[in-house]
């Protein structure tokens, strides 16, 4: 039997964009699928939007909360959904008609895959290939190498907890697919691009300070030390660059654009040779 496939599309004050979002999650040639469109308190036409395309196709299903954050929305979502197979989506991207497909026959044919993703074209105020680095946990433990919009298992997601909900500023990504992937799960990168992410002139990761950047990071870091550890090494070393992001951030803080680039600059790790 074909699986029933979830797609969570958190929004918050991005109905500019939803109705493009939806379109591409309508278009799939997939059709065993369900979207939540998880209004995260906002107050622009969402709520309008979603309710037309509910009143469109059944297979659309609308939920609305106060302004609790983008992993609390998705969190929101997947309990209420009843498919296996989960794909969070960000009201302002899109996706190939193709992308549920092969995620789904990918999935179908390797039972042990965890995570399925694609290759991936910025497009909006810049265009082009998103060129990711090839998948590895010691990659990971460097920086997020996958996209959001990635396909994993509703048991995973119950088996870690969920999203976290204190990453409201940013990172959530990272911390989960660490979170389902560290103990050595299964990934598999389609070899087409079908996802497409919009960079726009302001946006949650563009706009998140480098003193909260600090913090997440930290955060992050505690959460998964035996991760880290292995993949980057000793506890001192990874403490030793926490300090330096902070002795960097006071150096700098007059200047934010500086900031960010000796902080990303600081998290780029070598990994240990095997």
């Amino acid at each position: 039997m074909r699986p029933l496939v979830t797609v969570i599309i958190p929004c918050h004050n991005q109905g500019v964009w939803l109705v493009e979002t939806l379109e591409s999650v309508y278009k799939q040639t997939y059709a065993k699928w369900e979207c939540y469109i998880v209004n995260d308190g906002s107050t622009d036409d969402t709520e309008d939007i979603a309710k037309t395309w509910v009143s469109k196709d059944a297979r659309f299903k609308y939920l609305m909360q106060s302004n609790l954050g983008v992993s609390a929305a998705r969190n929101t979502g997947i309990k209420s959904s009843k498919g296996s197979l989960i794909l969070c989506l960000d009201a302002d991207d899109l996706i190939s008609e193709d992308y549920m497909q092969f995620a789904v026959e990918a999935l179908s044919n390797s039972p042990k895959l965890s995570l399925v993703y694609s290759q991936a074209e910025k497009f909006g105020k810049q265009s082009g290939k998103w060129d990711l680095a090839e998948f590895s946990l010691q990659r990971m433990a460097e920086s997020n190498i996958i996209f959001n919009a990635a396909f994993f298992k509703k048991e995973d997601w119950n088996r870690v907890g969920g999203f976290d909900e204190k990453m409201k500023e940013g990172l959530e990504d990272w911390e989960f697919w660490i979170h389902i992937l560290k103990d050595g799960a299964k990934v598999y990168q389609i070899q087409e691009v079908c996802f497409f992410y919009r960079i726009k002139t302001e946006s949650r990761n563009s706009s998140i300070t480098p003193i909260n950047y600090q913090k997440l990071y930290e955060y992050l870091t505690k959460k998964h030390i035996d991760f880290f550890i292995k993949h980057i090494g000793t506890y001192p070393e990874i403490v030793k660059k926490m300090n330096k992001i902070k002795r960097d951030y006071e150096a700098l803080k007059y200047s934010r654009k500086n900031a960010l680039k000796v902080i990303f600059k600081t998290l780029t790790f070598k990994t240990k040779k095997k």
